[in-house]
């Protein structure tokens, strides 16, 4: 298996780029458009869960705008052969100082580039745990 090819890198670095554009434009249908449209497909989030695409539209069209300032931080993109890469990425808002995790398995489908998994959370402060 060939790691890293530069192609496949190239590709989904791409559609990361495109669903980052339309998650901070708070575009629900092109967000959606990124992800698998099957029962298969799973996104946990910070409070959150939904398994399916009919799910988080549901969702993502019930919540608010991201606060501004978002940006994305040690973004990695690592492609295992011509069909499948992780993406992962810590992320925060405005001057605070408090960075989120994202990790994001895209598989090249039929359709192109789309999530299968996602997966985001927020470490807990220091003083707990």
């Amino acid at each position: 298996m060939e790691i890293d090819r530069t192609d496949v890198v190239a590709e989904v670095t791409a559609a990361f780029v495109g669903y980052e554009q339309a998650l901070v434009a708070g575009d629900v249908d092109r967000i959606c458009g990124y992800f698998w449209d099957a029962e298969a497909t799973v996104r946990f989030g910070l409070a959150d869960h939904q398994y399916g695409l009919d799910q988080q539209r549901k969702w993502r069209a019930a919540q608010p705008p991201l606060p501004p300032g978002r940006r994305l931080v040690d973004t990695l993109v690592t492609a295992f052969g011509p069909d499948l890469a992780v993406v992962t990425t810590r992320f925060g808002y405005g001057d605070t100082a408090t960075t989120g995790r994202q990790t994001q398995t895209w598989v090249r489908l039929p359709e192109g580039w789309r999530i299968v998994t996602a997966h985001v959370s927020e470490p807990l402060p220091p003083d707990v745990g």
